[in-house]
């Protein structure tokens, strides 16, 4: 009995760590010292400052995020605004305003805010989510292929599947998901935390399981950049169908990929 409940108790403390897309949040708390401004604080904080000195630090701004972007990690406003933006937080919701506006005129990129409860922000491309397919359809960089099967087998599955599907269609492609791959390095690693913490998956830990299992899940990231019509035109191209023998999943597809388009094109 003692045993058990000890086991009971690990398995609880790894499940506070483990948790979804949360797995990362919960982990890295706000930064208790920043309020967001009010307008008026932004309007008085804007007249102590010239027009350069508040170019320069959005710049600054617009250069952190895209360093960020290079590895596909969501970045904290905690982070932000301790590392870079610093003595002129007073003024943060207008340097995030303008960086938002660069990244759009200049990138052609959406800053989008991905979790409002942690603040966290990631970078999409606007014209690749919709009106072309997700540059992970086409992928030139070998783990986005890795991450597009794997997205593949969860929408096809209805959004969520055991991970001993996942590992197993893996080996099926001849990927060891307990080894080292040439190309991935330790696949279990980049699939439950690399993949996780860039907001690509949720892996997700199954209640009252012994031994221990978890799912997956679509991420956040997945959600906004990667285009499920796509994937569904790459399954019947795969399968010699057309797209449509799968019902539920091109009605969801597409119900999707219309409202995005609405969306995008009444924020234009």
């Amino acid at each position: 009995m003692t045993q058990r409940k000890r086991l009971s108790t690990t398995q609880s403390s790894s499940q506070s760590r483990r948790q979804p897309g949360i797995l990362v949040a919960q982990e890295e708390d706000e930064d208790p010292t920043f309020t967001q401004p009010s307008t008026s604080q932004v309007h008085r904080g804007l007249e102590k400052l010239t027009p350069a000195q508040v170019d320069q630090k959005t710049a600054e701004v617009v250069q952190y995020f895209l360093v960020k972007d290079q590895k596909k990690i969501p970045v904290r406003r905690a982070d932000l605004v301790k590392h870079v933006v610093k003595e002129y937080r007073n003024i943060y919701p207008e340097i995030i305003k303008r960086a938002a506006c660069t990244f759009d005129k200049v990138f052609g990129l959406q800053l989008v805010e991905i979790d409002a409860k942690n603040h966290m922000y990631i970078l999409i491309n606007k014209l690749e989510t919709v009106e072309a397919a997700s540059p992970i359809t086409s992928p030139t960089n070998p783990k986005m292929g890795l991450l597009f099967v794997i997205l593949s087998v969860i929408f096809m599955k209805g959004g969520v599947v055991r991970e001993n599907l996942i590992w197993n269609t893996l080996k099926r492609l001849r990927v060891d998901p307990g080894g080292k791959h040439e190309e991935f390095g330790d696949v279990k690693r980049v699939v439950t935390d690399e993949f996780v913490r860039q907001r690509y998956l949720e892996y997700v830990r199954i209640p009252h399981t012994e031994p221990l299992e978890h799912e997956f899940r679509w991420g956040q990231r997945a959600e906004m950049e990667v285009s499920k019509a796509k994937i569904l035109e790459f399954i019947g191209q795969l399968h010699e169908q057309d797209p449509q023998s799968w019902s539920q999943q091109y009605r969801e597809a597409h119900s999707i990929s219309n409202s995005s388009q609405a969306s995008t094109s009444s924020q234009r």
